[in-house]
């Protein structure tokens, strides 16, 4: 199975990273899942160039940023569509709405693929459009980690198999 990970990068503190790296070993030790963390993997789809100069195209050259973030844009949202069995969305910024993370959550919801949103905000700080999309909501990454832990375990994905 394929965790992908989804949340806010580019507004988050460390990238958005910190919550990815403490949830994969988990999602890939305990359970056996594959994990695409797109804070990491995503530049794969750019040239050296395009990963060099992607922030500062942002403000000088916008035409070159567009077309290098639409790589990025096309190569999360195919992932999501084609390979992903899930997706988690790692929310904690109040008052602020990510596009990659709604898109994707989106994508997902679209698709008919589970959507976990863990937030530790109240409902009426998260966007609505977040809660929409999501099929579970959590409170905290050891509430999800539980949950995922009954729905996917390993004894479980082999009985599935054995149909």
């Amino acid at each position: 199975m394929l965790a992908y990970l989804c949340g806010p990068v580019d507004l988050a503190d460390s990238g958005g990273s910190l919550w990815r790296r403490k949830l994969t070993p988990f999602l890939r030790d305990q359970l056996g899942h594959r994990v695409y963390d797109p804070s990491e993997e995503e530049k794969r789809s750019l040239t050296g160039e395009e990963v060099a100069n992607l922030q500062g195209w942002q403000t000088t050259d916008l035409d070159r940023f567009r077309r290098a973030a639409r790589k990025i844009i096309a190569s999360n949202l195919d992932l999501i569509e084609h390979k992903a069995d899930y997706l988690i969305c790692y929310w904690d910024t109040p008052g602020k709405t990510a596009g990659d993370a709604v898109a994707g959550m989106t994508a997902a919801h679209r698709k008919g693929i589970p959507v976990y949103l863990v937030t530790p905000l109240p409902a009426e700080e998260v966007d609505g459009w977040l809660l929409g999309c999501s099929d579970q909501v959590f409170t905290s990454v050891e509430s999800l980690k539980s949950f995922l832990a009954s729905r996917y375990s390993r004894e479980k994905q082999t009985v599935l198999w054995k149909d």
